[in-house]
């Protein structure tokens, strides 16, 4: 029994083994292809560098909020990578938070992203997700170990339009991609909060920024995103909250976040990271 267990256990590791590196040889291989699509859409960005010129018609607070965390003359940003950690709920209708790590690519212009996440289950057990936005395609993948698929969706309708969503609000980190020369169009609410719409071919989204006293963005809101409830796509507010800002590559970006469905019964968090690292594309 012994020589039979020295023999079938190394067997058992070693094919163990190899289907993790199969996962992951595969799981990026996908990332690769996403990530080569956002290239393949770029599109020139015009102009080249900030002028604040641009910025007398604009609602008050969203003024403030450029002057505060750009500086006039400076490159556009093209497109950045970032890194977070953090924690995700995986319930629809309890608590159950999961620690995990990511690494994201945004491309500006045309506007898309790869968000390449891995959720650690239990230890030696992941998720890997990709949540992405790539020429107009809305895309929501995860795979267990990068090996068996749990969830696929690639669409250019509901999907897509909460992706670009994503993109508007998550632009408190490539800043530059928020004015009006690059498409987003503002509308003032108050002294603290206006509307910003972005469009992407056909696609139209808005969301309501809220800024705070020292006139930083301080939640994005949209008053309805799809959100997966047993398998159906539900509409529902929606919210990302920013803090801890700092400079990072001659802007103010925040540094922490939270995103979270806003429920009859309440906020429901389901996203909490913290940016380990991030690297901005300029133009030159």
């Amino acid at each position: 029994m012994l020589i039979v267990l020295l023999i079938i256990l190394p067997a058992l590791a070693a094919g163990a083994a190899a289907a993790l590196w199969y996962g992951a040889y595969h799981w990026n291989s996908g990332t690769q292809e996403l990530r080569a699509g956002l290239d393949l859409a770029r599109s020139p960005i015009r102009p080249s560098l900030v002028d604040f010129r641009e910025l007398k018609d604009l609602p008050a607070p969203v003024q403030r909020y450029f002057r505060t965390v750009l500086r006039d003359r400076q490159p556009m940003v093209t497109g950045m990578r970032v890194r977070h950690t953090g924690t995700f709920n995986m319930s629809e209708t309890t608590d159950q938070w999961k620690p995990f790590t990511s690494d994201q690519k945004v491309v500006t212009k045309r506007p898309g992203f790869d968000w390449d996440g891995r959720i650690a289950m239990m230890p030696g057990l992941s998720v890997r997700v990709h949540d992405a936005y790539v020429a107009g395609e809305g895309i929501l993948h995860a795979s267990l170990l990068g090996l068996f698929t749990l969830a696929s969706i690639r669409d250019t309708s509901h999907i897509a339009e909460g992706e670009l969503m994503r993109f508007l609000a998550e632009a408190t980190w490539y800043a530059t991609a928020l004015l009006p020369s690059q498409g987003v169009r503002w509308k003032s609410v108050d002294d603290r909060s206006a509307y910003a719409t972005l469009s992407d071919g056909n696609r139209s989204v808005t969301l309501l920024f809220v800024f705070n006293e020292a006139g930083l963005i301080e939640t994005v809101q949209a008053e309805a995103r799809s959100r997966m409830v047993s398998g159906n796509l539900v509409p529902t507010p929606w919210q990302g909250r920013f803090w801890n800002y700092g400079e990072r590559n001659g802007m103010l970006v925040p540094l922490d976040g939270e995103v979270a469905w806003l429920l009859p019964t309440g906020t429901k968090a389901y996203w909490r990271g913290h940016i380990t690292d991030i690297a901005h594309e300029f133009m030159h």
